[in-house]
């Protein structure tokens, strides 16, 4: 058997711990499976994952936790990656942010990204919003 070229992880730092905080707040103190299953195969990136994202930028004070997944739910959306947009979505829910706070991210990504990456996103709510038992809101 060939050995691993996989770097070594440092250990756990306060860093690390922090991000394991933040992601643990931010899930309602639930394991968050792909994280996890990213600690298992790629040790390395959860690490960084972990340290840098997390703890460093996620766990500053500077925005409250809602707004600040609020923020990422719009890039998200904007870039067009459907899994980290569902995740911050599902997130923000957890925080306290109403389905009508969600669905005006959505309208505000009409601007920047344009049509087809909101209907896209308002797709990826939908499902959200079902697997979580709210429907689909109406209003705005």
């Amino acid at each position: 058997m060939a050995a691993s070229t996989e770097p070594a992880v440092p250990g756990n730092s306060p860093r690390f711990d922090n991000g394991m905080q933040v992601l643990r707040d931010l899930n309602n103190g639930q394991p968050q499976p792909v994280f996890e299953a990213m600690r298992r195969d790629f040790p390395f990136l959860a690490e960084g994952t972990a340290s840098y994202a997390l703890g460093d930028v996620w766990g500053r004070k500077v925005l409250d936790p809602k707004t600040r997944q609020l923020a990422a739910m719009a890039a998200f959306a904007s870039l067009g990656l459907r899994g980290f947009f569902k995740t911050h979505a599902g997130y923000a829910l957890n925080l306290g942010a109403t389905p009508d706070e969600l669905k005006e991210i959505v309208y505000l990504v009409t601007v920047p990204a344009g049509f087809p990456r909101a209907i896209e996103a308002s797709q990826v709510l939908q499902e959200l919003f079902h697997e979580r038992g709210l429907g689909t809101p109406q209003g705005q």
